[in-house]
């Protein structure tokens, strides 16, 4: 028991069916975790620990008598704020919602735990997940394990802290601009977002919300690969309503080693300036990769990524427009007119995106759409006249 609290949840889960570790055990051992070490860190800010025990000691009964829930059968998991749970609250970090709490839970949590995950907590975020730290007046501010003078980045903050302290055995989060994998990165674990459509967001919105938001998902951290792929494998699928009419079939990866695969290396671009130690970071895991047989190439496509980079923060924050306050779009203006044009790129953008309209969206959309015909040509090596055969898996950014 002693480094549980850093294996992965893969591991968790067959030492617990093999009945080397109660699920109540290693609940309680991640709770005692969260006791020691959470005050500093902040990145659980809810606990259910009454309701958790109850289902790891059921899981524990069920395993006696030869029933298996799932693939996450007795493994102790935390989850993002933002995601709705059945009993508790779920603010987005907005005071304005405090009092929010649901009788039912997201798909993505429905799924969790019909996998046999046992959910004790829920983990920090920023107000209305927009931010790259984690904040919000109602429960403070999150700290990185690796030192607590420094944020773990956003908006899923708190999911990694939880994964990098050995808080919780398995995590998921959301991602529109980098709220998976800033975090992930800035605390050293795994993260992932899917493709868009992948995994329903059902339970995953503000109150009212019912459409999908564009770019937006939700997806998974945790220690390690297996255990992303294990966690896709569960949260994936359509809704109820969508299931009727189409089913999720993701193909294989196919490789067997790295010796299979085919990779592209692109580690510099004139839209975003790579810092000399990381960049000599990023060759070297290159020359290792193809030291172990992969097949590297650099490559550097005909890509005006500078005007992409432009249409996708426009399509961004267009997409945010819903949950940004009227008051925001009128002082970020001010602003604008105050500091004179050209002044703050990024300032523009974000104001052009709030205000967009649906005829000017629907340009940028199809923009959209013509680049990622040109980078399925690229990456999948084929031409225009054969992209109904490329598949995205693993190539959303």
């Amino acid at each position: 028991m002693d480094q549980l609290h850093f294996k992965s949840a893969v591991e968790i889960a067959r030492l617990i069916r093999k009945r080397e570790v109660r699920a109540i055990d290693a609940l309680e051992h991640f709770l005692a975790r969260v006791e020691k070490y959470n005050p500093k860190l902040n990145a659980v800010i809810w606990l259910d620990a009454g309701r958790a025990s109850e289902r790891a000691k059921a899981a524990d009964a069920a395993l006696a008598k030869g029933e298996v829930w799932g693939p996450l059968h007795g493994v102790p998991m935390t989850i993002k704020e933002s995601y709705n749970v059945a009993g508790s609250p779920t603010t987005w970090g907005d005071p304005k919602l405090a009092s929010n709490v649901t009788e039912t839970s997201a798909l993505a949590v429905e799924r969790l735990q019909q996998a046999g995950a046992v959910l004790f907590g829920k983990t920090n975020v920023p107000l209305m997940l927009a931010d790259w730290q984690s904040y919000n007046v109602i429960y403070g501010t999150t700290n990185n394990p690796w030192d607590v003078t420094r944020t773990p980045g956003g908006s899923s903050g708190g999911s990694a802290v939880a994964l990098a302290a050995g808080l919780t055995g398995l995590e998921a989060g959301s991602d529109i601009g980098g709220s998976i994998r800033n975090p992930a990165h800035y605390c050293g674990v795994f993260g992932l977002k899917p493709t868009w459509g992948v995994v329903s967001p059902k339970g995953h919105a503000l109150p009212g919300s019912h459409a999908d938001a564009d770019i937006s998902v939700v997806g998974l951290l945790a220690r390690g690969a297996a255990d992303l792929e294990l966690a896709l494998d569960v949260m994936a699928g359509p809704d109820k309503i969508d299931g009727v009419a189409w089913k999720l079939d993701l193909p294989p990866c196919g490789a067997k080693s790295l010796a299979d695969l085919r990779i592209a290396v692109k580690l510099r671009d004139p839209n975003c300036d790579v810092d000399a130690e990381y960049a000599d970071k990023l060759q070297a895991l290159v020359d290792a990769v193809a030291k172990r047989g992969a097949k590297v190439k650099e490559i550097e496509p005909k890509l005006d990524t500078p005007r992409m980079h432009e249409v996708y923060l426009l399509l961004l924050r267009a997409a945010t427009s819903v949950r940004t306050s009227e008051e925001d779009v009128k002082r970020w203006s001010q602003t604008l007119s105050e500091i004179g044009a050209g002044k703050e790129p990024y300032l523009d953008l974000m104001v052009r995106g709030n205000k967009l309209s649906h005829r000017d969206w629907l340009k940028l959309n199809n923009e959209r759409h013509g680049d990622e015909a040109r980078l399925c040509g690229i990456f999948c090596g084929l031409g225009h006249s054969a992209l109904s055969g490329c598949s995205f898996r693993g190539l959303a950014t």
